[in-house]
């Protein structure tokens, strides 16, 4: 380990010197290793390269913001927390996955050249070169795609009128996160009310911390019930009524058509197509995300709206693999239906996977994913595995805050979903959506509820 610590500390000093004669003019590298992108995966892929054993000066990360690697999660929950609040370097890559914390020495001390304030304008799969936005040029023999996704914008993405004004947010990353807390401030001092647009996971996440924050919120959305691609209605409504009683307002099924704004250009009112008017004093948005890939648009193939990649997350051109979000993978549990998923778990498995199939191809097996999803508000605590497809069975109180559901499809369990669960019933209700167990009656699976799982 000293060997390696002083050949990372030459590496470091020989990069610094290099790195300030470069200032001057564009320049050239080459590495045998490149991740694009600097988020939450390429922490982990740097993590992966270095346990796999590269020598100092191998590996370079290309980030365009100005932190390394951290995990994202945070910034929709403790980061807008009102007391306490989340902030870098607590929560940097590689702690949410249960190891150490990666600020920016650890990269340093490893010889892992990680450029933050990097933006790449562009990918030559031909030539295996990538090309930042000051012109550099840095060679890959092996390219690692890690660019994730950004929020869909109401204004860029569908034009929607007003929403170009101020007042808007977004929320991806910390510069927005540290928007949104000083919009926060500025919302209490006027008349409190903020708008949230958007049923889903940002949006929910993001109106619990602004309710915590004591603002009026109201959350407007098109469908029916909140989380309806993940929820059935029964279990929607449990969370409906929490929010509810916390003050959250919602407005289901209501489309928005414009935004109004003020003679400065901040929006203060959302307009709905049936007429009514929300006056608000900030407004987050959440309705969603795309796949960062225009890089390698006609470059290599893609599937389901990212990359293509086999079960080592390889895509059609042998030299790039793709991970995280952007990545649409053959999904083993289901027969090997091609999808992606835009999960912080998956962003750290197949960042692992992609590293370990680039470094030992020959012993790599095929990357087989469970799906997961879970959440955090309030005092509540939930998480689903497996598929939410076909016919649900409920059980527990939800009144008492502890209650579950499993999916059944074609005689088997597929998945499993649990509120206010210990550590070991969310282990068991993940046992149960990796095996697919049988099903047995209705009444039966209903009666026993977790017991179910914890038995298998």
């Amino acid at each position: 380990m000293a060997v390696a610590t002083r050949a990372a500390r030459a590496w470091f000093r020989r990069r610094t010197s290099a790195g300030t004669r470069r200032c001057a003019t564009m320049s050239a590298s080459s590495y045998p290793y490149v991740v694009v992108g600097g988020g939450n995966a390429a922490g982990y892929a740097a993590k992966a390269f270095v346990e796999g054993g590269v020598s100092p000066g191998q590996v370079c990360v290309l980030g365009d913001e100005a932190y390394v690697s951290y995990e994202r999660p945070a910034l929709s929950k403790a980061y807008l927390f009102p007391e306490k609040p989340a902030r870098l370097p607590g929560f940097h890559t590689t702690v949410g996955g249960g190891g150490e914390r990666q600020e920016p020495d650890w990269y340093a001390e490893r010889g892992v050249d990680f450029r933050t304030n990097t933006k790449v304008v562009s990918v030559d799969a031909k030539a295996k070169e990538v090309h930042t936005a000051s012109g550099d040029v840095v060679k890959y023999e092996k390219l690692v795609m890690a660019t994730g996704a950004r929020p869909t914008n109401l204004y860029k993405d569908f034009k929607m009128e007003g929403a170009d004004g101020t007042g808007i947010y977004y929320l991806r990353d910390v510069a927005d996160a540290d928007q949104i807390v000083q919009a926060i401030q500025a919302a209490k001092q006027a008349g409190g009310k903020a708008a949230v647009i958007g049923g889903g996971y940002i949006g929910l996440e993001c109106a619990a911390a602004l309710c915590l924050n004591g603002l009026d919120v109201t959350v407007i959305f098109p469908e029916d019930y909140i989380m309806q691609r993940i929820f059935p209605k029964e279990i929607s409504e449990f969370y409906e009524k929490y929010y509810e009683s916390k003050g959250v307002k919602f407005m289901k099924g209501r489309v928005i058509s414009l935004f109004t704004c003020n003679e400065s250009g901040k929006i203060c009112k959302v307009n709905l197509k049936d007429g009514m008017e929300l006056p608000c004093d900030m407004v987050v948005a959440g309705v969603g995300a795309r796949p960062n890939v225009e890089m390698l648009n006609d470059q290599v193939e893609m599937e389901a709206g990212g990359i293509k990649v086999n079960g080592q997350m390889q895509s059609s051109d042998p030299n790039i693999f793709a991970v995280g979000d952007i990545a649409a993978f053959p999904l083993l549990c289901e027969g090997g239906k091609v999808q992606r998923s835009e999960h912080v778990v998956n962003a750290r498995l197949t960042a692992a996977h992609a590293v370990k199939s680039i470094l030992k191809p020959e012993a790599q097996t095929d990357y087989d994913y469970l799906p997961y999803f879970y959440s955090r508000v309030f005092d509540l605590s939930w998480q689903l595995y497996g598929v939410n497809e076909g016919e649900h069975v409920m059980f527990g109180n939800p009144e008492e805050k502890k209650f579950g559901a499993y999916w059944i499809r074609d005689g088997k369990v597929v998945g499993a979903f649990m509120e206010g669960g210990s550590a070991e019933d969310f282990e068991s209700i993940k046992k149960v959506a990796k095996a697919r167990p049988t099903a047995p009656s209705k009444e039966d699976l209903q009666a026993m509820g977790p017991d179910f799982a914890s038995k298998l």
